[in-house]
């Protein structure tokens, strides 16, 4: 766990209101769960809606979310905030995260530039869950 890189992505896309209590759970082992669960239904309160660009279905492809990405200037490796085990708190190549997140049903944040370009998916519902790029500045 890289506690800069999980403190950049919680000051970069969560409300301000919740960054501090974010972090404190992120940051404790036992209460790291807590953090990822707050995703899980309540994302839009949670994360900035300003920043959360919705991606269109059919977007169940890793393969095709790694293209919209890299076309937004992803780098080729990322940090991960999931509650996937295989991923959470790790830095890796951009695909493989996206693999292990993409339809895995529980949320996950992968930050593809510090800071300002990451890939957001909700908690499966009904049907796909939501996914999202949050990017700082408009896209092109």
């Amino acid at each position: 766990m890289k506690k800069e890189m999980e403190k950049l992505i919680v000051k970069s896309f969560f409300e301000k209101n919740v960054q501090e209590r974010v972090l404190y759970e992120l940051f404790s082992p036992k209460k790291r769960d807590h953090a990822l669960n707050r995703l899980c239904h309540e994302y839009q309160k949670m994360l900035k809606g300003k920043y959360m660009i919705e991606i269109p279905t059919p977007n169940s492809d890793p393969q095709d979310i790694y293209g919209l990405l890299k076309k937004e200037g992803a780098e080729k490796m990322c940090y991960s905030l999931s509650y996937n085990g295989k991923i959470d708190g790790k830095e890796l190549p951009l695909q493989e995260a996206l693999e292990q997140a993409v339809g895995f049903g529980f949320p996950s944040i992968i930050s593809c530039v510090p800071g300002e370009l990451a890939y957001f998916e909700a908690e499966q519902g009904f049907g796909p869950p939501p996914r999202y790029i949050l990017k700082r500045h408009q896209m092109n």
